[in-house]
């Protein structure tokens, strides 16, 4: 018996020995990025940029790089917010939350007596965002949805769960979020591509949806769109306007990002078929006829893997006239680009209906073009109620306030 007993034991462990051997040798998956990586390109040392996750305070911040028309200036509003993506705000502005993306967590900012504290509000979500709604603040992770009610002064207490009533798909891939309320008192909720370019595995993703608060009366109200970070509503026409970020691994000059409109519920803005302004997809479109016959086309394109992020269309009476109704667009710069491209804040003059229009730089010097370098990434805006302008800096995390005085006349 203890001959057998030593037999199977050694059969046991041979068993785990080759299993272990085996578990060793097999390669690891590519990551995510990789995906639609062509041969050709197999050797290629592109990769994302890696984020800053350690604190920056102000006076660490170069704002003597930053370059701005003539007449606005630049100063840190806000510092010490690894990874600070996307704002939201309370009706009186004394609120700020604020998303992240690698960090998980939402910070909240108090905004009293022209001092700024913060706080970490929650933590340890995937990839979570936040918009302020109705005096309730809701976090959107990809996987959960939590609502802070009676927010007004600060969200506190204990979070009501609200991830089953919005059903969210699972993939992660390009499923973090940028959440909106519109006029209607809908939130509004993008799902992105979980791929790079892909036939996409179910009708979940690739969309902007809308809900009702409490997360009912879904409806898909726009398809095709790969990686929407961003959208804001157009103040003459009420329409939605977003950004979306054009496909990897097709060379440097693209496919590029876009600035889309949303003219009625149920349009199609081409992917994974159809990409810019009429780019036929080679690796998914082969054999497909008409592969952007009824795509909705761009207003314009943003640049070439400019990484096309918030859009604000500025209401202000603080800019001179000539910014009144003018989509500000942060543009968080370009990895899958050897030269690279981007990193800046770029105005957009367009008509309401999408005609005419012309990209404009805004607020740049975060890169240094000669060394191929950056040292900050615009990612996100919001408005002041004296007319400034917050921009968030995912790289530095930290928020910069960009105020305009009119230049004094020569005498």
């Amino acid at each position: 018996m203890k001959t057998k007993a030593f037999a199977l034991t050694s059969a046991a462990v041979l068993a785990f020995t080759v299993q272990s051997a085996f578990s060793q040798d097999k390669p690891k998956p590519p990551p995510a990025w990789h995906q639609g990586k062509p041969a050709a390109m197999a050797e290629s040392k592109l990769a994302p940029n890696p984020g800053k996750m350690t604190e920056t305070a102000a006076a660490e911040v170069p704002l003597g790089k930053i370059k701005l028309p003539k007449g606005f200036a630049v100063e840190v509003w806000a510092d010490k917010l690894v990874g600070a993506r996307a704002m939201t705000m309370n009706e009186d502005q004394s609120r700020m939350w604020i998303g992240t993306r690698g960090l998980g967590r939402v910070y909240e900012v108090s905004n009293e007596g022209g001092k700024r504290t913060h706080k970490v509000m929650a933590e340890k979500l995937t990839q979570p965002t936040s918009v302020y709604a109705n005096g309730a603040l809701y976090v959107f992770a990809i996987d959960k949805v939590l609502r802070y009610d009676n927010a007004t002064r600060g969200a506190t207490g204990q979070p009501v769960d609200m991830t089953a009533a919005f059903k969210l798909p699972p993939e992660q891939h390009h499923n973090w979020k940028y959440v909106r309320m519109g006029a209607d008192k809908k939130l509004y909720v993008p799902f992105g591509a979980p791929c790079n370019i892909c036939e996409l595995p179910t009708n979940e993703y690739a969309q902007i949806r809308r809900y009702n608060p409490d997360g009912s009366g879904m409806e898909v109200i726009a398809t095709g769109v790969r990686n929407t970070q961003g959208f804001d509503w157009h103040p003459k026409s009420g329409e939605l306007w977003f950004t979306d970020h054009g496909r990897d691994w097709l060379g440097d000059k693209g496919p590029e990002d876009e600035l889309n409109r949303l003219a009625k519920p149920g349009q199609n803005f081409g992917f994974p078929y159809c990409h810019a302004n009429k780019i036929t997809d080679p690796d998914v479109a082969k054999g497909k006829k008409d592969a952007c016959k009824d795509v909705t086309m761009p207003v314009t394109t943003m640049g070439p893997h400019a990484a096309a992020m918030g859009i604000h269309f500025y209401t202000g009476d603080m800019f001179p006239k000539e910014y009144q109704g003018v989509a500000f667009i942060a543009r968080k710069g370009s990895w899958n680009r050897t030269t690279k491209f981007g990193y800046d804040v770029v105005t957009v003059k367009a008509g309401a209906d999408g005609k005419g229009a012309k990209t404009a730089p805004f607020m740049t010097g975060f890169m240094d073009p000669k060394e191929n370098s950056f040292w900050g990434r615009p990612a996100y805006l919001a408005q002041l109620k004296d007319g400034s302008l917050l921009v968030s800096d995912e790289q530095q995390g930290v928020i910069y306030r960009v105020s305009y005085s009119a230049p004094a006349k020569n005498k």
